[in-house]
């Protein structure tokens, strides 16, 4: 008798469809639509931390490398000789006879949105130098990821 019953059971399951059905499909597609907007919202904020965190590490290498070429030259480079100064051995007026760079490891880079790094002798607040990024947007101000990075200013 115990046969029979699991025999007829087992009857009436190979009659059963065991696909998922429709609303469950959508559920699903629903489920995994906004998990991967809030992870790839989550990823984007991420990378533009780690933008952010690029641009101030290379201004601090500039701040080591214009460090070593006063040391070297006795003097800042120019506004016009700007930060290539670090790089090649400037040619504009006044030509440093201590030069003896280059001070930097490559080319001097764009930031990390592809804008070129500004570089200002005398400095803001009786610096003697200031460079900074205009952040993301390349304009002066604004806020958060398109707000402008000084040397002279901490996070």
């Amino acid at each position: 008798m115990a046969e029979e019953i699991i025999k007829e059971a087992d009857e009436e399951k190979a009659g059963w469809n065991e696909a998922f059905s429709y609303i469950e499909t959508l559920v699903c597609i629903a489920v995994i639509l906004i998990l991967t907007v809030v992870i790839g919202v989550s990823a984007i904020k991420m990378i533009d931390r780690a933008k952010e965190t690029k641009c101030y590490k290379e201004i601090e290498s500039f701040k080591m490398a214009l460090e070593e070429y006063y040391t070297d030259c006795g003097v800042f480079p120019s506004n016009e000789q700007g930060l290539w100064a670090l790089w090649e051995k400037p040619v504009l007026y006044p030509v440093p006879g201590g030069w003896d760079g280059p001070y930097l490891d490559s080319e001097v880079p764009k930031d990390p949105w592809g804008y070129e790094y500004h570089y200002k002798v005398p400095g803001t607040n009786n610096l003697p130098y200031e460079i900074f990024s205009y952040g993301s947007d390349g304009e002066k101000g604004g806020d958060g990821i398109k707000g402008d990075i000084y040397s002279w200013k901490r996070r």
